[in-house]
């Protein structure tokens, strides 16, 4: 495949997250930005977790058009119908099921030995089966799991019928590079009979970089959310990775289908729906990510605009990069953005206009275009 799947877990992993909790309505306005952002997956939430998250699964699934929709659920009977009762009215659905595999799981939390965990992994594919032909199964907490026992689980949910295998790097342990050996090992052990996935945490802040490792090794399906939300610090950003693989497609020589002109706006939808933003400087859709202050900086930028910037801003769906003036910035900028506001100053008051700002710049954390001008006025009648 020369081709990744996307797969969004905005409105599941993602809303699991503190502060991200969304109503019916939210979900299902989200959803919908989401289609048209054309991921491949959308995972709309976990159906036996609450009432709510049934009712905003079900009508996701009446409602919207375009990617599969998935629905969450651990390896017993009751989430299992759940989930599909959730999703009878999608047009193309998913169950994806799970159980945990490492042993600090397997001793802690489940109290069970490794065979029964092989066997009540099967157990749950072949039940979702009986629903859809689409299922999923995720070995959660796969990374700290014994690497010989994760094979002998993949290839038995894929024998019981299971069309995706998910390695969930569920608390953010993983490195780039004992990742990517994990991940060719379960693509070797399932072959051409299944996708493998990938569905990273950023505990550790390497999220992107873990699933990026994981799609060199072999993964074709990439688990992420919109800003990068998700429980604890998050998860990998889908962004992020939709944009690593397009920028640097000389290196993966792989494509999504999603429209990269919707990220930014997906993203201020995600944040109307949620308590909270991006931080300025988060890569892609931040604040700050097409924003350029340094003055050697937007002199490149003002000569030819990819001396500083890999990507188009609009090729994102951010209308324009900016230009912040502060202390750093240099006389280059400051001409242009007096010319904008109708200023256009010879060298001896752009000078002195320049000397001006640099002192007011030092002592405030910005300067407002309203200040620019006072300063360009008093530059121009000084030297008048």
């Amino acid at each position: 495949m020369d081709q990744v799947i996307i797969f969004d877990t905005t409105l599941r992993d993602g809303e699991q997250a503190c502060g991200c909790s969304m109503t019916v309505a939210e979900k299902l306005r989200m959803a919908r930005k989401l289609a048209e952002l054309g991921v491949d997956v959308l995972e709309a939430g976990f159906p036996i977790a609450s009432e709510g998250d049934f009712e905003a699964v079900r009508r996701i699934a009446q409602e919207v058009r375009g990617p599969i929709l998935a629905g969450l659920a651990r390896a017993r009977t009751q989430d299992i119908e759940r989930a599909a009762w959730a999703l009878e009215a999608a047009h193309s659905a998913r169950i994806h099921t799970f159980i945990a595999t490492s042993p600090i799981h397997r001793i802690h939390k489940l109290r069970m030995e490794k065979q029964q965990v092989l066997e009540e992994a099967a157990a749950a594919v072949r039940q979702a089966r009986r629903y859809m032909d689409d299922v999923e199964f995720s070995a959660e907490d796969a990374t700290r799991t014994e690497p010989d026992f994760l094979c002998e689980v993949a290839r038995a949910v894929v024998e019981a019928g299971a069309k995706t295998v998910n390695i969930p790097d569920t608390v953010g342990y993983a490195t780039p590079e004992g990742f990517a050996a994990m991940v060719s090992q379960v693509v070797s052990a399932v072959g051409d009979r299944a996708v493998v996935s990938v569905h990273c945490h950023d505990d550790l802040g390497l999220a992107t970089a873990n699933s990026l490792a994981g799609v060199r090794a072999g993964a074709r399906q990439v688990e992420c959310t919109i800003n990068g939300i998700g429980e604890r610090a998050g998860n990998a950003a889908l962004e992020e990775v939709v944009m690593a693989l397009r920028t640097r497609r000389d290196f993966y020589g792989l494509d999504t289908t999603v429209r990269t002109q919707g990220l930014f706006p997906a993203s201020q939808a995600l944040i109307e729906c949620i308590s909270f933003g991006p931080q300025p400087n988060k890569a892609i859709v931040g604040r700050n990510a097409f924003a350029h202050e340094a003055g050697i900086h937007q002199d490149g930028f003002l000569k030819e605009r990819t001396t500083y910037e890999i990507m188009d801003p609009k090729d994102v769906g951010v209308p324009e990069s900016k230009l912040i003036l502060g202390k750093h910035s240099g006389r280059h900028a400051l001409k242009i953005r007096m010319a904008q506001l109708g200023q256009s100053l010879e060298a001896a008051a752009l000078e002195r206009a320049y000397t001006a700002f640099i002192a007011l710049a030092d002592r405030q954390k910005g300067v407002s275009d309203a200040e620019i001008l006072d300063i360009a006025k008093d530059a121009a009648l000084a030297t008048a």
